[in-house]
């Protein structure tokens, strides 16, 4: 049996590297040229190439392998079943299951890889990759993402924004603080949420408090209805939020979940999101368990290209599907919980039917 899995491991990882390889080129040189208009526009040097190579290859890696995973897996033992290989195997007793359980275990393996990728790798990846793109090539000033809070400076004032939802081009929990030419505080404005109207952010309440210039003591609290506030970004410019949301890891968004509950504000978007962290990487799992009845059920008559062909539309598939979910899941029509597992426990009930028939 050690010889057998030996044979069948090389054989995948062989075949899996291939399909990795490729998915990331194409996948890099896509983005790539979706992005060079801005380096040529910034002038960047070649560093900055190097930077955003090396800092996208692992973001791209965590994206990619389940699908090719499912290839891999589909190439395998199609490739095995064509060559009557399988059933060679088969013949000497040894069950469907004995066959490809090598390869779940080695993919069971690379979900936890992922999963600490996820952890520990990646969100440094995308805050090297925010910090060249947004802020070193763009020029835009730094969005300090802390536990969910934007913090950012603006002339002579300081912005925190707890909670920044731009689809409803609201923000919540926004406090400006404003400092004199001596750099003491003179003036501070809490509003509880704002939303964007008529080229500017409108509050139904906010409240104002008036420091003195030289002891810093507070004088005067006043609360104003129906106000405008001097906020100098648009819904649009909060858009990289979605990405600094990609430098938390698990422990990070499940501290930042406690700490919105604690003060009032919705989670729903980051309890989904940290629930995903968890789902994400064992959809390799899934995709390896599926990839089985799709590779066995022709048999000799298995076709490279249309497995290959049917691997992406599967993969694509499961990306619209776990999209839906998310998008639901972000809107509170579902559980959190179910908006990032539901994609998986389908995929996987579809598996086990289509693995029963070819067992038929």
């Amino acid at each position: 049996m050690k010889i057998l899995n030996l044979f069948l491991l090389r054989y995948f990882i062989r075949i899996l590297s291939l399909c990795v390889a490729a998915f990331v080129g194409i996948y890099l040189l896509i983005d790539f040229f979706e992005k060079v208009d801005h380096f040529i526009e910034f002038k960047a040097q070649a560093h900055d190439y190097f930077i955003y190579f090396s800092n996208n290859i692992p973001f791209i890696f965590v994206q990619i392998l389940p699908l090719a995973i499912l290839t891999s897996m589909v190439l395998t033992l199609g490739g095995l079943s064509r060559s009557n290989e399988i059933t060679a195997i088969r013949a000497c007793g040894v069950s469907l299951w004995r066959i490809v359980q090598p390869l779940m275990i080695l993919i069971l393996s690379l979900s936890f890889l992922l999963l600490l990728l996820n952890e520990f790798i990646v969100p440094w990846n995308s805050t090297q990759l925010n910090n060249l793109l947004e802020i070193k090539l763009k020029g835009k000033k730094k969005l300090q993402l802390t536990r969910n809070e934007i913090w950012y400076r603006n002339s002579n004032q300081i912005i925190n924004i707890a909670v920044a939802n731009i689809q409803k081009q609201q923000l919540q929990g926004i406090k400006v603080f404003t400092f004199d030419e001596q750099h003491k505080i003179a003036k501070r404005e809490d509003a509880a949420g704002v939303i964007y109207k008529d080229d500017m952010w409108q509050t139904d309440s906010l409240t104002v408090r008036i420091f003195d210039p030289e002891s810093g003591d507070l004088v005067k609290t006043s609360t104003l209805s129906d106000q405008s506030l001097e906020i100098d970004r648009k819904p649009e410019d909060f858009s990289s939020r979605d990405n600094l949301k990609n430098e938390l890891n698990f422990r990070q968004l499940s501290s930042m979940v406690k700490k919105l509950e604690n003060e009032g504000y919705d989670s729903t978007r980051q309890r989904v999101d940290m629930h995903n962290r968890l789902a994400a990487p064992f959809t390799c799992l899934i995709m390896g368990f599926l990839g089985v009845p799709f590779a066995l059920q022709r048999g000799r008559n298995s076709n490279i290209a249309l497995g290959i062909g049917l691997s992406l539309g599967v993969g694509v598939a499961y990306f619209i599907l776990q999209s839906l979910l998310l998008a639901f899941g972000y809107s509170n029509a579902i559980p959190p919980f179910f908006a990032a597992w539901s994609a998986n426990f389908i995929f996987l009930l579809t598996g086990i039917w289509l693995l029963l028939n070819v067992r038929d």
